[in-house]
């Protein structure tokens, strides 16, 4: 016959006795056997009610997802030619998005000739970065990627 090691509803030590012993003795407690730790040798068994354990459990689980923080990364895309009044609007996009928590990925795409105003490109991300500085760092340096320079913005 098995033999398990018991844990009494205060935590005290019941000690080293039969596993029928012990579902005895949670049935006097009205309580569960709940096995704790099924690879120490002899196995160690707790009594405890079941349905509250797994009920704090889950609350636990709950209670971590909570305080977990996600994020999205958001896209807004400009040209070397977006008119001022047009970047103010997507300035203020941004800032929302910063405010969410969210990272933003800011790209400038250059259509046919426009690649040979890579330059103003360039100017165009420092400007959104030195406007959102307040809210955001920098996270990945503006860099050229085929027709587009990109850059992305991470919240404070």
């Amino acid at each position: 016959m098995s033999e398990v090691r018991v844990i009494d509803p205060d935590g005290n030590q019941i000690g080293v006795v039969p596993i029928q012993e012990a579902l005895t003795a949670a049935a006097e407690f009205g309580l569960d056997l709940v096995e704790v730790s099924p690879n120490a040798k002899p196995p160690v068994c707790k009594i405890m009610d079941y349905g509250r354990f797994k009920y704090e459990q889950t609350k636990k689980q709950q209670e971590a997802k909570k305080k977990q923080t996600t994020f999205q990364l958001k896209e807004i895309k400009v040209r070397p030619k977006t008119g001022e009044h047009d970047l103010q609007t997507k300035l203020g996009h941004i800032r929302k998005f910063l405010e969410r928590k969210d990272k933003v990925k800011v790209t400038c795409m250059f259509r046919g000739r426009e690649i040979a105003l890579s330059a103003r490109g360039r100017e165009l991300l420092g400007e959104i970065a030195a406007e959102v500085e307040d809210l955001a760092t920098v996270e990945q340096m503006p860099k050229f990627e085929g027709r587009t320079v990109m850059m992305v913005l991470a919240p404070k």
